[in-house]
């Protein structure tokens, strides 16, 4: 009985430590990138280090408590809270090294947000 409990404690703890290293996004190029709003909004320029910048674009804070829900090759959907400034749900998908494709909802600032996105890399950083 203590084998199988070793065993089933073992199988269950991989899949979660695997799934917090999100590392999709490390294969994203490194520098500046633009991220272009589908509803028309102004694009913005951000300066990528590690591509997690892409989970967190409508909460600039740190310090907020994260989620991962899906942590695929190519794929990654992250759930963040950040006290007392809200909460969202971010899927980031990637085409290429210097292309991915951004849904995210959540709140922020007492209002609720909704966006698509492109982002594409840029150059260097500004």
């Amino acid at each position: 009985m203590a084998a199988l409990a070793a065993v089933t404690a073992t199988v269950l703890a991989g899949p979660a430590l695997a799934q917090a290293s999100l590392a999709m996004l490390g294969t994203l190029d490194r520098g500046g990138w633009e991220v272009r709003y589908r509803d028309g909004s102004a694009p913005r320029n951000i300066c990528v280090r590690s591509g997690q910048e892409f989970i967190q674009l409508r909460h600039s804070e740190s310090g907020c408590n994260r989620f991962v829900v899906e942590d695929g090759k190519n794929q990654i959907t992250v759930q963040y809270t950040c006290r007392g400034n809200g909460y969202g749900r971010t899927n980031i998908r990637k085409e290429g090294a210097g292309l991915v494709q951004i849904d995210s909802q959540g709140i922020a600032d007492g209002r609720p947000f909704q966006f698509s996105a492109e982002a594409r890399r840029t150059g260097a950083c500004r």
